[in-house]
């Protein structure tokens, strides 16, 4: 899993198209193995990213769960706090 993907489903407030069009171009960066493609590959690129990124739309509109939405704010803030005690380790 690419680790710039990050969980989109079950938020508050939801996913934003701007969310799901990064994620789906991050994955597709990793599938295709490059960045910026070549003008001969932008087309068959940017087709990819459009369909990695409606099928991304549809999947977590048709999700369920029983669990209340995740705050945005405090799920970045565990995240934070994950990273500096990782690299906090690491400096020792």
């Amino acid at each position: 899993m690419c680790r710039n993907i990050h969980t989109l489903h079950n938020f508050a407030p939801p996913a934003t198209e701007d969310e799901v069009h990064a994620a789906a171009l991050q994955y597709v960066r990793k599938v295709a193995g490059m960045t910026k493609p070549s003008q001969a590959n932008q087309d068959a690129f940017d087709l990819a990213v459009e369909r990695v990124a409606n099928a991304t739309e549809e999947l977590l509109a048709a999700l369920v769960t029983s669990a209340p939405p995740k705050d945005r704010e405090v799920e970045a803030e565990k995240a934070r706090e994950r990273g500096r005690k990782r690299f906090a380790a690491q400096a020792v």
